[in-house]
């Protein structure tokens, strides 16, 4: 019997190592992808650990690359393993490890930014929002350049209860850079504190479970990388919809190392902004002076309602985009300038 917590669950036959792989198929990470492999099967061990419990189960690995997470996932007697892998280099690799794990692999040549995890798991797979987390997870050593857009993507998912979470409250356990884990777990008041941490932090339970020093891949990056795990929380902290928070959000951060008011403006169009950030920060009870870093959930939450209440109040307020703004006003400038230039070149010519 195993020994609940240890990878023992199931054997693979012999293989080549990870290393062997590597060179059997001349295969070598691209800087433009930024890929890193993880040779250390201890490590791997590790990161699949911090999943829980994965004894039949079902689970999808982010682009597998060499496969060394593969086989401690393989290791840990999965019932299923879907692996999305966008490279087709590494195909030929776990092609040999599907075949020494006959009926539990299944391969997709594919970006995960853009395949269909709806319809990836059994349909007797799901669960109820408020009970227990599905047999499902999501695993993977994430590319840097793809962590952030596709966090955000499968946040946008948790909050409309589709995509990977159509299934219920799937858990996720993904590698990113160590400075976007600590912005992902961020408190009120670290220095860290970003959009990513509201984002985040209000829909999941976020644990940034531990560090693995940059020479543990190769190529070696000049950052070390965090394992973080994602659990979906029942009740979404600010329960209004994505957009409307994300805007709210991502506004407040705007200008980080000014005083929060300065974010809220861009909120609103330029007749009336000063009075309509007043009434908003007001009703939301949100000191004015704070800096974004330094707001907690409840400010947020107090700042997202409010907001709600004057986009009912005006429908074509939430439509509203500040930066389409600037580029507007600098549109008319430089029409501005470049009809007065002849004029002026007439008055110089006269004289």
């Amino acid at each position: 019997m195993a020994v609940p917590g240890k990878v023992a669950a199931f054997h693979l036959p012999p293989l080549p190592t990870v290393g062997e792989i590597i060179k059997l198929f001349r295969l070598k990470a691209q800087k433009q992808l930024s890929q890193n492999f993880l040779l250390d099967l201890r490590l791997t061990d590790k990161i699949v650990r911090q999943a829980g419990k994965l004894k039949n189960a079902h689970v999808c690995e982010v682009g597998p690359g060499p496969g060394g997470i593969t086989r401690s996932i393989l290791s840990a007697g999965v019932e299923q393993l879907l692996l999305i892998e966008k490279d087709a280099r590494f195909i030929p690799g776990l092609q040999m490890l599907s075949e020494a794990a006959p009926g539990r692999v299944r391969i997709v040549h594919g970006d995960i930014l853009t395949y269909k995890m709806d319809k990836a798991f059994p349909k007797h797979l799901k669960k109820n929002w408020e009970d227990e987390p599905p047999d499902i997870h999501i695993i993977g050593n994430l590319p840097f350049s793809v962590s952030t857009p596709l966090i955000i993507k499968w946040l946008e998912n948790v909050s409309k209860k589709d995509g990977p979470f159509i299934y219920g409250r799937t858990q996720m356990t993904l590698t990113f850079q160590k400075e976007v884990a600590e912005r992902l777990t961020a408190n009120p008041g670290g220095k860290q504190r970003s959009r990513l941490s509201i984002m985040s932090q209000h829909l999941c339970n976020v644990e940034n479970c531990f560090v693995i020093p940059g020479q543990a891949f190769v190529p070696k990056p000049e950052v070390d990388v965090a394992v973080v795990h994602f659990t979906p929380l029942v009740q979404p902290k600010i329960q209004q919809p994505f957009e409307l928070v994300e805007k709210v959000v991502r506004s407040v951060f705007q200008f980080r190392r000014k005083y929060c008011f300065r974010g809220v403006e861009t909120l609103f169009p330029e007749g009336g902004r000063l009075k309509r950030t007043e009434e908003l920060m007001m009703t939301a009870d949100v000191d004015p002076t704070l800096r974004p870093f330094q707001l907690s959930m409840s400010h947020f939450r107090n700042l997202c309602n409010t907001y709600r209440k004057m986009c009912d109040e005006d429908p074509s307020l939430f439509a509203y985009n500040y930066r389409e703004e600037l580029k507007q006003k600098k549109v008319v400038k430089n029409l501005l300038k470049s009809t007065s230039q002849p004029e002026q070149m007439e008055e110089e010519k006269q004289l």
